[in-house]
């Protein structure tokens, strides 16, 4: 029974292992719908680009602001298309002569040259803006492209040189965004707590972003934008990974849904998960990162990706032979508790087998008791009326003989001798004998009312034998009621009746000899002849 609570509790243990949180259950079920969400984005693209095949040429004005519109689409989507159209807006600004539509489209440009990882194309494309002929929005969008730009520059080199100085112009750069921000809007207190992020105030960074995620109305986008930054602040903190995989999983989740390719977020919870020994998972999760680097065209990200993915591709092949491992002694430890249960199956089914033919057994017997205590009753009823009928037969036999005794005393008492002769011949041994017979065939009619015809029932209709109408039993009946009656000694029967052995024995042999059933048998059946009211 140990044995079996043991293999129980690995089985269970081992099933155990699998278990993870409902957010990375959510986006196992959004990376499957991944494609679903994509196709609706190709229509919403479809769509646009079947209105600018439409748009009259000479309207330069609409087809500039349908440009704008794809390139929203595909500015976080796919880089090749998105670079197309920023590049056609910079044709139309151009043409249209509006300097500020062409500072635009330069950051446009800039902004997707810095999410595939080009950072000196990315400030090359921004030479020339004039910044005070910008509007305030376009002066936000340029302020924090600067800021993203050069914060990512710090944290690429990572050199105790040259990073501060990025990070000290980056710094600069998000001061000038904020200051064109509405207070309590999304931008104002994101690049608040971003700066924080970035300067190391971590708890009050969290506050700021935990703000944005329980009080205000997010799009799916910049829920994944703050979620995934918050998750980066919980990364290294040992307890509350758990709360940082969630995160990650959410920001994720949000990636999928707005078809959002140039993300961190699955990228960083893959890091996460293999920190934690979750190879299976990070192996899924890098690569999908890596076909979203790869459709975007995102550089950068492939190439921190594929450092990552040869390691954690070799962990799966680990992992793949554990789990095989596992699986082994998982299927050995079912095999063995089926094994043990089919051998209990087995002893049980034995034990049942035996308990079975016992039961049988003690039927049987329960039929042999029942069978002797009714031959017992029977046996006990007999006798009480033999008993009751012969003891009154007795008693007037002594009586008789003590009569008979006063008598002859009385006699040689006087001398009278030939009196005693003449009461000797009065006794009719006979006549005696002849009541005897009588009343053992009345007393055992009246116990067996259906012996003689139970007894006819053995033979054919022209050998039964029937009493005739002054008798109650014939000489033939009467040795079988004296074997009924349990004396079965032929000695026995013959002094009872007055015969000798042989004729007794030739009496039965020929009457056996006629009955309808085997002569072994017949005396079986003459036993079976039940005696009445033996309640």
């Amino acid at each position: 029974m140990r044995i079996t609570f043991t293999l129980i509790f690995f089985f269970l243990f081992g099933m155990s292992c699998f278990a993870q949180s409902a957010a990375l259950d959510n986006l196992k079920e959004e990376l499957n719908k991944k494609a679903v969400y994509d196709k609706q984005k190709e229509t919403t693209i479809r769509v646009l680009k079947q209105k600018l095949a439409v748009t009259p040429k000479v309207n330069l004005q609409n087809e500039y602001n349908l440009c704008l519109k794809l390139y929203d689409e595909y500015k976080s989507y796919q880089y090749d298309s998105a670079y197309v159209y920023a590049g056609r807006l910079q044709e139309l600004s151009h043409i249209l002569k509006s300097p500020s539509k062409e500072y635009y489209s330069k950051i446009k440009i800039g902004f997707i040259l810095l999410s595939s990882g080009m950072f000196k194309e990315t400030f090359d494309s921004l030479q020339g803006i004039d910044v005070t002929s910008l509007d305030d929005s376009v002066k936000f969008e340029y302020y924090s492209l600067l800021t993203r730009a050069y914060y990512d520059c710090a944290g690429y080199d990572n050199d105790h040189h040259y990073t501060p100085y990025y990070a000290d112009l980056a710094n600069k750069f998000i001061d000038s965004a904020i200051a064109l921000t509405q207070p309590n809007s999304y931008d104002k207190i994101y690049l608040t707590g971003y700066k924080k992020l970035k300067n190391g105030n971590l708890q009050s960074a969290e506050t700021d972003f935990n703000e944005l995620l329980d009080h205000h109305k997010l799009t799916l986008h910049q829920t994944a934008i703050v979620a995934s930054t918050l998750g980066n602040i919980y990364a290294n903190d040992a307890a509350r990974r758990e709360q940082c995989a969630d995160l990650l999983a959410r920001a994720s989740i949000c990636d999928i849904q707005s078809s959002t390719k140039e993300t961190v977020a699955l990228f960083w919870l893959a890091e996460l998960l293999y920190k934690t020994g979750d190879i299976k998972n990070v192996y899924v999760y890098l690569e999908q990162a890596l076909a979203d680097a790869e459709f975007y065209g995102a550089r950068q990200r492939k190439i921190q990706i594929g450092t990552l993915l040869p390691i954690v591709a070799a962990e799966k092949l680990n992992y793949i032979e554990r789990e095989k491992s596992r699986f082994l002694i998982y299927l050995a430890s079912i095999t063995a508790l089926a094994l043990l249960v089919i051998w209990f199956s087995i002893m049980l089914s034995k034990q049942l087998k035996k308990l079975k033919t016992k039961e049988k057994i003690i039927d049987d017997k329960n039929v042999q008791l029942e069978k002797i205590n009714e031959r017992l009753t029977e046996g006990t009823k007999i006798k009480e009326e033999y008993i009751g009928y012969f003891f009154n037969v007795i008693s007037g036999y002594i009586l008789q003989l003590e009569k008979l005794k006063r008598s002859i005393d009385t006699k040689l008492a006087i001398k009278k001798y030939d009196d005693i002769q003449i009461i000797i011949d009065k006794i009719n041994i006979k006549k005696d004998r002849d009541n005897l017979f009588y009343t053992f065939d009345h007393v055992f009619i009246k116990i067996f009312p259906n012996f003689i015809d139970e007894f006819n029932s053995l033979f054919k209709k022209e050998d039964q034998i029937w009493p005739k109408e002054h008798e109650v039993l014939t000489t033939d009946l009467r040795i079988f009621a004296l074997m009924r009656m349990g004396i079965n000694d032929t000695e026995t029967i013959a002094k009872i009746l007055e015969y000798s052995e042989k004729t007794i024995y030739v009496y039965k042999m020929r009457i056996k000899a006629k009955a309808l059933v085997p002569g072994d048998q017949f005396d079986h059946r003459i036993m079976e002849i039940k005696a009445v009211d033996l309640k």
